[in-house]
């Protein structure tokens, strides 16, 4: 902000202005009419002339009074340099007008945000929150693990599968890479369904469930990653997928995660032929109960869990 006596200077220089805008008109109001005057045309030509003189005199006078109340002005020392977002002030568009004042209030919260969190992480690292000031060697926090099962080496993962492909007598897996080292496990559970899961090293990222006759590749022969089950009954069971693919999510320990992720897919073997466990029925809204719990792999209806 500025002082009283940058005020007053700031005032007197408006009077010179405004000064200095009335000395200017009348100079040009003179050039438009001229001089009206009886006498000869040499005499009207030199009192033209000597009022003209008169007038530019005053207006550089008054133009050098103005120059002199701006120079004495004093800079302000609280100005932040916005760079070239200043000029977004400038933009006639009336809804982009505010957007310098808005950018200068966010610059400002930003810089006090950045100091009290400097103050605060100072005043914290002077006063220690420890329990006690002996310091031992079972204080030390322990270093939390990396996970690395998104980084598997390829031929892991063949071996790994090949042991689930082993493991289940009525399911076949399928190991593409159609992507470099990225897998894609094309898995057929009996004659019940098919199934992409995509995974990243051991980690499943995407699960795709369609009918046993439904067909798993593109017109090019590559394996389609995204086109949904033309049937609703595949639909519900891709989102049930989804909903286990997190639920067995286990960085630290992926073949456990991926071998409970297939024994509960294994579960859908009996998609067709196991009634519900809460109402007894195979149908409900024309599906057959969908929903397999995770832990225990019990056969219900999607609206009967609830």
């Amino acid at each position: 902000m500025a002082d009283g006596s940058n005020l007053d200077t700031i005032n007197a220089a408006l009077s010179a202005t405004q000064k200095l805008r009335a000395s200017v008109t009348r100079v040009f109001t003179h050039l438009k009419d001229g001089v009206k005057s009886t006498k000869g045309e040499v005499t009207k030509e030199g009192v033209f002339v000597s009022e003209l003189k008169k007038g530019l005199s005053g207006v550089n006078d008054d133009f050098s009074e103005l120059e002199k109340l701006t120079s004495s002005l004093q800079k302000f020392t609280d100005t932040i340099p916005m760079g070239n977002s200043g000029l977004l002030s400038l933009d006639p568009v009336q809804d982009k007008t505010p957007l310098y004042t808005q950018l200068l209030q966010s610059y400002k919260w930003s810089s006090k945000v950045q100091t009290h969190s400097s103050l605060a992480s100072s005043m914290l690292t002077q006063n220690s929150l420890k329990r006690t000031t002996v310091a031992t060697g079972l204080s030390a926090k322990r270093k939390k693990l990396t996970p690395t099962s998104h980084a598997v080496p390829s031929h892991l993962v063949d071996a790994i599968v090949a042991n689930l492909d082993r493991l289940f007598n009525d399911m076949s897996i399928t190991v593409n890479r159609p992507k470099g080292a990225g897998a894609v496990l094309q898995v057929t559970v009996g004659r019940t369904l098919s199934a992409i899961v995509v995974l990243r090293g051991l980690l499943i990222e995407r699960v795709v469930v369609r009918g046993y006759h439904e067909n798993s590749h593109k017109d090019d022969g590559q394996l389609d990653l995204w086109t949904p089950s033309r049937y609703q009954v595949f639909q519900k069971l891709t989102d049930h997928a989804m909903a286990a693919m997190l639920h067995y999510h286990l960085p630290h320990l992926p073949e456990i995660a991926i071998k409970s992720f297939m024994t509960w897919l294994h579960s859908y073997t009996t998609l067709f032929s196991t009634p519900c466990h809460r109402c007894g029925k195979y149908l409900n809204n024309n599906l057959p109960p969908t929903w397999r719990d995770f832990r225990t792999l019990d056969v219900t209806h999607d609206n009967c869990r609830q």
